[in-house]
């Protein structure tokens, strides 16, 4: 059948922290993705360290893989991490990014999570077309300033949407992109 979209939907998610580690290109695993740097964090205790923390609280939550990029060649980030309310201490050998209140379009994305049909570029491009379809095309882009065009959007491993599988043995994983207004 394929992954499908079945929810498209707004949130708004208010000034926060997002505390975790950056990957880039470089780090891809041989399959063209970074599964394996998501293994490491499981095998490593890392979401444990994090939860500690407190996570934000309010909003949908879960392990992240934030994705930010500029219009320039080679400027990909791949983060793994949480959400945390801003001003939240980053714990040593953590990185963290700022991101400011905004509203956020989001897109339920109905499938397996182990043949790859919920992850790349096919199925973001069909949450971009569906955010359009839905008045929320206007992307965010001014997360670096007027100087430079920069986009934030993340993979959002919901529990129990992502984590409970069905009688298909398929999940929903939550893809979300900032919107401007």
């Amino acid at each position: 059948m394929g992954a499908e979209i079945i929810k498209v939907c707004k949130e708004h998610l208010p000034s926060l922290r997002f505390i975790g580690k950056c990957y880039t290109d470089a780090d891809r695993g041989s399959d063209g993705g970074y599964g394996h740097k998501w293994r490491e964090w499981f095998q490593k205790g890392w979401f444990q360290q994090l939860e500690q923390l407190g996570v934000l609280q309010g909003i949908e939550n879960g392990y992240l893989g934030l994705m930010g990029c500029s219009d320039k060649a080679n400027s990909f980030q791949y983060w793994i991490g949480v959400f945390f309310p801003e001003q939240t201490a980053v714990p040593e050998h953590f990185d963290s990014i700022d991101i400011p209140e905004g509203d956020v379009g989001i897109c339920w994305i109905y499938g397996n999570s182990n043949n790859g049909e919920l992850y790349g570029q096919e199925p973001h491009n069909r949450c971009m077309a569906k955010l359009q379809e839905n008045q929320m095309g206007h992307f965010r882009d001014d997360f670096k300033g007027p100087e430079e065009k920069w986009w934030w959007f993340f993979e959002r491993y919901n529990h129990p949407r992502f984590t409970t599988p069905d009688d298909q043995e398929n999940v929903i994983l939550d893809y979300g992109m900032y919107v401007g207004k």
